[in-house]
């Protein structure tokens, strides 16, 4: 999770993937990927950061189009558990999260796909293109949807990944309230939150290029600059190569 010092502090989670740890007909699924596992964990980081908003950065619940109704059910303890420990809760949305403004509270606030803008840092999920104001008011994006991890000697391990940019002019597709399609950016930085469910599958980043959904993440923010990958203790774990 990261932490946002804005108007009293923000946690951002990513992937949380809430109906991932159990199939439609089980009575459970592993303890790490239930609802109240997930959300304590979000719960203990506002804590110890002492934050009382969460920004979930998209892919909240499990599967991509719609939801079976033990999901609709892991979705609403979720997000209880959250509201229930006082937080306020807002989603940017991701790919997998079509219908989910159906299973929550009014009380918790979706954003549009575009993203959020906390001052000089733009966050949204990375699967589309940011809004035109985070891209020409940002400084930093945080992302998710990558899953990074890392192919280690005991197997694969979660990560972080932080690049630092060079100026450079970013196309995006035409807003419908601009001229042009090509916006003037300041983004210097992208951090790559990886997946908070810990039963989610993880790109292999030192050893192979993210598959066909995520390339555009990599291919428009991650392909130049430096970019280094840390696991999830803070261990430097050096660059990483992730140009085409």
């Amino acid at each position: 999770m990261l932490y946002i010092p804005w108007k009293g502090g923000v946690v951002v989670a990513s992937d949380v993937h809430v109906g991932l740890a159990r199939q439609e007909g089980q009575a459970s699924g592993p303890e790490a990927g239930s609802p109240e596992s997930l959300a304590r964990m979000i719960i203990d980081g506002a804590a110890t950061s002492k934050a009382k908003h969460v920004l979930l950065l998209g892919d909240v619940k499990e599967p991509i189009v719609g939801a079976p109704r033990h999901v609709r059910r892991e979705v609403g303890e979720f997000f209880w558990h959250l509201q229930a420990a006082g937080l306020d809760v807002e989603v940017c949305p991701g790919n997998h999260d079509v219908g989910l403004k159906g299973m929550v509270s009014p009380s918790v606030v979706i954003h549009p796909t575009g993203g959020k803008l906390y001052g000089t840092v733009g966050l949204f999920h990375g699967h589309a293109w940011p809004s035109a104001d985070i891209l020409e008011q940002a400084r930093t994006l945080v992302v998710g949807h990558l899953h990074p991890g890392l192919r280690l000697a005991q197997g694969k391990a979660r990560c972080w990944v932080r690049a630092s940019l060079p100026a450079r002019r970013y196309r995006a597709p035409k807003p419908s309230n601009r001229p042009d399609s090509v916006l003037e950016t300041r983004v210097t930085e992208v951090i790559v939150v990886p997946a908070l469910n810990p039963m989610c599958s993880n790109e292999s980043l030192n050893q192979e290029k993210p598959r066909r959904g995520r390339s555009f993440l990599v291919r428009r923010f991650l392909s130049s600059g430096e970019v280094r990958a840390y696991l999830l203790d803070g261990t430097d774990m050096g660059r990483l190569d992730l140009s085409p």
